[in-house]
């Protein structure tokens, strides 16, 4: 078998090695085998190599194979470790949740510099990253004094290629279709995308090497979604109560909340990805080396939806308002835990939504690192800028019919039902609501950092080597957005500028669609949407500039320990100081208008770690780590911003520039046995003590005299969280024939907590990314040139921010996904791939409130389906 047998292979089966997490190097002779192991095996073994050898509780992919990993996005191959979960965007993951701690609480890193990011938040959508330049990813789960503090959950960090380090073939290309079966029920949309890649690599001479990697992808999944808008008594509620807004249906002397509406919407997605990435490397001396690298992503977003919105006028009983209509001759309703769950109602508003988003976002990240030992001393200097950027714009046409009754059921175990008496294009279509034009909405996110760091090597003695350093960063996030409505004619919009066609995946009337701009002529007039027309919102202009200033100071040590081990590990110190100055414009009470205003903030943490690895020979290792550790606020949620409303009941929404950091004291514990090369079992045990956890809050505040509930961030809740994790990968090496050459891959995590999130008050959700049970198992067959994988994925329900409002909190229901992966290297030079994802079919399904029966959300992805071709040499 040669070096380059199974190049392309490696990639069906890097899923499966981004799985792992761990590599042992056996000790005992007598395993060890003199052969060139390549392919999906070789990415076990330097994935366990790197846990193995790490002084702290890590997790690791290896990819050092230019371009192998097979996912569309980095989340894919992240989600398949220990106690990592991904929520799902446009049916791809995207965000990592890391040991019951959502988005939020992850530190993101590429070659271990934080970077800049185009959410609101600081939250890393991964899906941004091109797999195909990405060599290796390390989830640090437990801290040490030389890491970028930030990380409560776990500091992801994705390594790019060194060009001199690198030993396969110069040059690496990659092309082949990718359909999407999502959509498959949308008229004229083409669901064939594309991915491509192409890799050169070239050294100069034993000093200078380049690496210059091109990539490319288009995604055609479109895809239905059903939304429930929520309850009228939900937790965005003044602390009144619900009995302003609520009425008793059926005369019991309870409150019965009824639903605003649901919507369905169709989305003919058109995402394209483009990257570059670059990197220079110069070692004249092996005392000194130089490297730089820049990266630049960007992905445009065409997205046409087709909605139906049915129930805005009557469905909700406001005030009890519309009982007359639950209670009239003909209708019906289910209640279930207090809600309304099922109902058919008299002329309920069905309204056509024709809409267009668009989102262009782009990153640029670059950095320079020097590194120069002299005798015992070495010192490493590091200078990165990173920018994010993007733009989206949402501009919407509706006209509305009124048919005879309508009947809906969206209640938990059941495909949602609605069921109209007339079909929608057999109604006139009236243009008496508003459009929207919410846009263009820009967000820019720009990051410069500086660090150094100073090692002593201290020779022979228990205490190794010291190491001190320090680092500065200033990052400034501005965020901007402008909109009007134009208002409607009145006009019936003809019947001919319409079609119809049926969604499978959810039992609802047919769709409308049709041409966006000759409807929108006829409901608001030529030129309605004209960009000149927009008015920028103030409300939604706000800039957070940080400046964080770290310094830390370490010790390494390495002595004999018990029982014949060797005990090795680190303790440290590094101090944290941050100062924001958040800019915004606020109302002082409802009617006022709203005027500039910023506050500073600043704050210092101390944070000491302690990390213990005894390794008792022949693959046994123990790992012990204690740690105090902060997440800085997300940046959106500092701005100072703060709008009332001017009406009954009066409520705000504002965001808090005071918030303090996410701060945890965490002890961490893994036992391993690297039994095998590839063979690994291992338990790990964690618990955080959390204090100062963000959260949103409605609050009574007053202001001239009047009372509004005003939600926003905060810190708050502490509490605990604890989890269990459990790994066990190996080759079939005991199974006689064919069946040696299968292998499997798995892990559980259980995680408990006693945190809540502030709101709903009476049933408050688990904290946002905690899933009590994960389990991820990967049957895998490697033989010669020919690999493959079957994956599973599991997780319970979790709470989750689905968008870009923190405020807006559902729990994700259980998700069970199966994926399949294959690959033949036909040669040295030319190999091919299939995979299918989603094998299942498996929807996405979201509630509120703490209550399975209150919809949230219903996608259906579909499965998607891979087949490339990989030429190099």
């Amino acid at each position: 078998m040669t070096r380059h047998a199974i190049l392309l292979a490696a990639a069906s089966g890097l899923t499966l090695a981004a799985a792992t997490g761990a590599y042992a190097q056996a000790t005992d002779t007598a395993q060890v085998e003199e052969v060139v192991v390549t392919g999906a095996r070789k990415s076990l073994r330097d994935a366990l190599a790197v846990k193995q050898g790490s002084d702290k509780v890590v997790e690791a992919i290896s990819a050092k194979d230019i371009g192998v990993l097979p996912d569309v996005t980095i989340a894919e191959s992240i989600a398949r470790l220990p106690g990592v979960n991904a929520t799902r965007d446009r049916g791809n993951d995207s965000q990592a949740v890391v040991r019951g701690l959502g988005a939020r609480l992850v530190l993101g890193t590429i070659n271990n510099r934080e970077v800049a990011s185009s959410e609101p938040d600081r939250n890393v959508r991964w899906e941004i990253y091109p797999s195909e330049v990405v060599t290796g990813v390390q989830v640090y789960k437990s801290q040490s004094a030389d890491l970028i503090a930030g990380g409560v959950a776990a500091t992801i960090n994705i390594s790019t290629l060194d060009p001199l380090d690198y030993t396969g073939p110069s040059v690496v290309s990659r092309a082949g279709p990718v359909y999407y079966s999502g959509g498959k029920d949308v008229p004229n949309y083409d669901r064939v995308g594309y991915r491509a890649s192409g890799s050169f690599v070239h050294k100069f001479n034993d000093d200078l090497a380049i690496v210059l990697g091109l990539t490319g992808q288009r995604q055609k999944n479109g895809y239905p979604s059903l939304t429930g808008w929520g309850y009228n008594d939900h937790q965005a509620r003044p602390p009144a109560g619900a009995s302003d807004f609520t009425g008793d249906l059926n005369g019991d002397g309870k409150l019965d909340a009824t639903p605003w509406g649901a919507q369905l919407s169709v989305s003919r997605i058109d995402q394209k990805r483009t990257g570059v990435s670059t990197g220079l490397q110069w070692k004249p001396t092996d005392a000194f080396q130089l490297k730089g690298d820049v990266l630049y992503s960007k992905i445009k977003i065409d997205e046409l939806q087709d909605q139906t919105v049915w129930g805005r006028n009557n469905w909700g009983n406001w005030n009890n308002g519309n009982a007359g209509d639950y209670n009239a001759p003909g209708s019906s309703y289910t209640i279930v835990d207090g809600s309304v769950v099922a109902a058919t109602l008299p002329f309920s508003s069905v309204t056509t939504v024709l809409s267009h988003y668009t989102e262009d976002k782009e990153l640029l990240v670059g950095g320079l690192n020097g590194k120069w030992t002299a005798g015992m001393w070495t010192v490493a200097g590091d200078a990165s800028y990173s920018k994010a950027e993007r733009e989206n714009t949402w501009k919407a046409v509706r006209t509305e019919a009124y048919p005879t009754s309508t009947s809906f059921d969206t209640r938990a175990g059941k495909t949602p039902t609605i069921v109209t008496s007339q079909a929608s294009s057999t109604l006139p279509q009236f243009a008496n609501q508003w459009g929207s034009h919410d846009g263009p909405e820009h967000l820019t996110d720009e990051l410069k950092a500086a660090a150094f760091d100073v090692t002593r090597d201290l020779g022979e003695g228990a205490i190794k080597s010291l190491q001190f350093g320090g680092r500065m960063s200033d990052r400034t996030k501005d965020h901007d957005r402008f909109s009007f409505s134009p208002a409607p004619s009145g006009a019936t919009v003809p019947a001919n500028l319409f079609t119809s066609y049926t969604v499978s995946s959810v039992n609802v009337p047919a769709v409308l669609t049709g041409n966006f701009d000759a409807i929108a002529a006829v409901a608001y007039g030529a030129g309605a949407f004209n960009l000149s027309n927009a008015t920028e919102d103030l409300a939604q202009r706000w800039s957070v500039n940080e400046k964080v200033t770290e310094g830390y100071g370490m010790a390494n040590f390495g002595a004999d320990g018990f029982g014949g081990s060797w005990m090795s590990g680190n303790v440290g110190v590094r101090v944290v100081h941050t100062k924001t100055s958040s800019d915004g414009y606020q109302q002082a009470t409802g009617s006022s208008p709203l005027t500039a205003v910023t506050v500073d903030h600043d704050y210092t943490d101390i944070l000491p770690s302690a990390n213990l690895k005894l390794d008792f020979q022949e693959g046994r290792v123990l790992r012990l780590g204690l740690a105090k550790v902060v997440a800085r606020p997300p940046l959106d949620e500092l701005r100072a911003s703060r709008t009332l409303t001017s009406w009954a009941p009066f409520t705000g929404s504002a965001g808090n520039p005071k918030l303090d950091p996410f701060k945890a004291l965490q002890f961490d514990a893994s036992a391993e046995w690297y039994f095998r090369p590839e063979g690994l079992i291992a338990a790990s045990y964690y618990y955080k003590d959390v204090d100062s956890y963000i959260g949103w809050k409605q609050t009574p505040v007053t202001f001239a005299g009047t009372t509004y509930a005003v939600s926003s961030p905060t810190n708050g809740g502490s509490g605990h969280i604890q989890g269990v994790e459990l790994a066990f990968q190996t080759p079939f090496f005991f199974a006689p024939g064919l069946l040696s050459n299968f292998g499997i891959y798995s892990n559980y995590a259980y995680v408990d907590s006693n945190l809540k999130e502030f709101s709903p008050v009476n049933n408050p959700l688990d904290m946002t990314g905690l899933a009590k049970h994960t389990a991820t198992v990967d049957l895998w067959y490697a033989n010669g040139p020919v690999e493959a994988r079957l994956g599973y994925k599991y997780h319970s329900p979790m709470t989750v921010i689905y968008g870009w409002s923190g405020a807006d909190l559902q729990t994700l229901k259980t998700e069970k996904t199966l994926d399949f992966s294959s690959s033949w290297q036909i040669n040295e030079t030319i190999g091919v791939r299939f995979q299918v994802n989603n094998l299942t079919n498996e929807a996405l399904r979201m509630y509120r409130d703490n209550k399975p029966d209150r919809i949230g959300r219903y996608d259906v992805y579909g499965r998607r389906y891979l087949f490339d071709v990989t030429v190099k040499f």
